[in-house]
C-alpha cells in the first residue's frame, strides 16, 4: 500500500502542475508577477525634485539624458534629422502643464528609452496635484506603411505649431521593419492634454512605426486621451499596461498591423469619459475617401491579455451607464484574440453595425480559448439585441471559450492590493494528500 500511496501522491502532483500550467495560459502570465518593481498604481503619491534641466525646441544632434538630472519638458519638443535621443534608466522627465508639453520623435529619428525593472524611466506631470491630461504625451513617427493615400500627418495635435515644424509631423512609408528605437520599462503618467473640443493628446502615439522598434514593459496611467494609439505601421507590444485611462486603452487605425501580448488593461467606471471609453478599438479609417482599400486594413493579434473593469459594484455601475463594452471591432478590420480574459463589461464585445454576420466576417474576427467573466452579455452587433448567431458561433466547443460569473477576488490573485496588485488568474491548486492508509 505504501507504493500505491507514493504513486497516488506523484500523480496528484503531476495533475497539479499540469492544471497550474493550463490555467496560467489565459490572461497575463508569468511565474512571478511581472508588474512588481517598475509599475506604480498610485503615482500621485510619488514626489519628485524640482527640475534641474529644460528640454525645449528642436533636438537636431544626438543627445543623452542623465539620471542625475530632473528634466522639464517645455512645449512641443521635436527630435529630428536622424537624431537619437537616449534616456538613461531611472531618469525622470516632467511634462509642463502650462505649455501642453509633448515629445515627438520624427520620422527617421530614434528614441532609446531603455529603462530597467528596478530603474524605470518616468514621464509624468510637473504639477504638485497631478490630474489626467496635465501634459501632452509621447509621439513616435516612422516610415512603415499605412492604408492611407499618401503619407499621414499629426500636425493637428499641436496647438500653435511653428510653421517650420510641420515637416516633422509626417509619418508613413514602405519600410515595415523600420526602427524608431526602444521603449522598455517606461512609465507615462497624467498625459493626454486636451487640444480642442473632443481632441486630446495620447499617452503614447505610434504612427507608421516599424517592427524593429522595441516596445516592452510600458505603463500608461491616468491618460485623458487614449493610452496607446497606433496609426498604421507594423508593431509588436509586449507587457504593456494601461491603467485608469479616460478614453481608449488600445486604439488601432489606418491599416495598423499589430501584435499585443501578455498585456493588461485596468478600467474604472469613475475614470472613463462619457463616450468612447473602451479597452480596445479597431478601425481602418475615419473617412472612407482617405484610405486605399487595395491596401491591408487594420489587423490585430491579441494574445494573453487581461481586460478588467475594476469596481466593487458592477451592477450599480452598469445601471448608471458608467460601463461600456471592452472591445469594439470596426468595419474592414481583422482580429485574432486568443487566451484573453475579459472581465466586468457591458457587454464584452461589440461589432460595428456594418460588420455583417457571415462566414467571411466570422473567419476574420476570431476569439479562441477566451475567458469571459462577469460580463453583461458577451458578443453583439452594434444596435442589435439579438446575438444568438454570434453566441452559437463563438460558443462552439471547438473554440474552447469559457464563460463565468466569478467575483474579482475569486477570479484574480490580488486585484485590490493598492500598491502591488496581481491580475493573474487565481489558480486552484490540487493538493497532494497521503490520506490513504496501510
Amino acid at each position: 500500500m505504501k507504493n500505491l500511496t507514493q504513486i497516488t501522491t506523484a500523480l496528484l502532483f503531476l495533475l497539479s502542475v499540469g492544471a497550474t500550467s493550463a490555467q496560467q495560459e489565459k490572461g497575463i502570465f508569468g511565474d512571478d508577477n511581472w508588474l512588481y518593481n517598475w509599475t506604480e498604481f498610485k503615482p500621485s503619491s510619488e514626489d519628485y525634485s524640482e527640475p534641474t534641466e529644460i528640454l525645449t525646441g528642436t533636438i537636431t544632434k544626438d543627445t543623452k539624458l542623465s539620471k542625475r538630472h530632473i528634466y522639464l519638458l517645455l512645449g512641443n519638443v521635436f527630435v529630428t534629422d536622424s537624431t537619437t535621443l537616449t534616456i538613461e534608466p531611472g531618469t525622470v522627465i516632467l511634462g509642463d502643464y502650462d505649455t501642453k508639453a509633448s515629445l515627438t520623435i520624427a520620422k527617421g529619428a530614434k528614441l532609446i528609452a531603455n529603462g530597467s525593472e528596478t530603474d524605470p524611466i518616468i514621464f509624468t506631470s510637473n504639477r504638485s496635484r497631478k490630474k489626467e491630461g496635465d501634459w501632452g504625451g509621447i509621439i513616435i513617427l516612422g516610415d512603415a506603411p499605412t492604408n492611407k493615400f499618401g503619407n499621414g500627418s499629426v500636425a493637428t495635435y499641436y496647438p500653435r505649431l511653428d510653421s517650420g515644424s510641420y515637416g516633422a509631423t509626417n509619418y508613413g512609408g514602405e519600410n515595415t521593419e523600420s526602427n524608431s528605437g526602444v521603449l522598455r520599462y517606461v512609465r507615462i503618467e497624467y498625459a493626454g492634454k486636451r487640444i480642442d473640443r473632443g481632441q486630446y493628446f495620447n499617452g503614447l502615439l505610434l504612427a507608421g512605426v516599424g517592427s524593429e522598434t522595441i516596445l516592452e514593459n510600458i505603463m500608461v496611467s491616468y491618460s485623458a486621451g487614449n493610452a496607446f494609439e497606433v496609426l498604421g505601421g507594423n508593431i509588436n507590444i509586449n507587457k504593456a499596461v494601461s491603467y485608469k485611462t479616460a478614453s481608449v486603452d488600445f486604439k488601432f487605425n489606418f491599416g495598423a498591423q499589430a501584435t499585443v501580448t501578455n498585456s493588461l488593461v485596468v478600467r474604472s467606471p469613475y475614470a472613463s469619459s462619457i463616450s468612447g471609453s473602451r479597452c480596445m478599438e479597431l478601425s481602418s479609417f475615419e473617412k472612407r475617401a482617405e484610405v486605399d482599400f487595395n491596401k491591408p486594413g487594420t489587423s490585430v493579434v491579441a494574445k494573453n491579455m487581461t481586460m478588467i473593469n475594476r469596481t466593487e459594484d458592477l451592477a450599480g455601475s452598469i445601471e448608471k451607464g458608467l460601463v461600456k463594452e471592452a472591445l469594439f471591432v470596426g468595419e474592414n478590420t481583422s482580429l485574432d484574440m486568443n487566451k484573453t480574459v475579459i472581465s466586468g463589461f457591458n457587454p464584452a464585445v461589440i461589432f460595428a453595425s456594418k460588420v455583417k454576420v457571415n462566414q467571411e466576417s466570422l473567419e476574420r474576427i476570431k476569439f479562441s480559448e477566451m475567458y469571459f467573466n462577469n460580463c453583461n452579455g458577451n458578443i453583439f452587433v452594434e444596435n442589435y439585441a439579438n446575438n444568438e448567431d454570434l453566441e452559437n458561433w463563438y460558443g462552439n466547443p471547438s473554440f474552447f471559450n469559457v464563460y463565468s460569473k466569478g467575483l474579482d477576488e475569486e477570479t484574480f490573485i490580488d486585484v485590490f492590493n493598492p500598491k502591488r496588485p496581481d491580475f493573474r488568474l487565481r489558480i486552484n491548486k490540487i493538493i497532494a494528500t497521503n490520506d490513504i492508509t496501510d
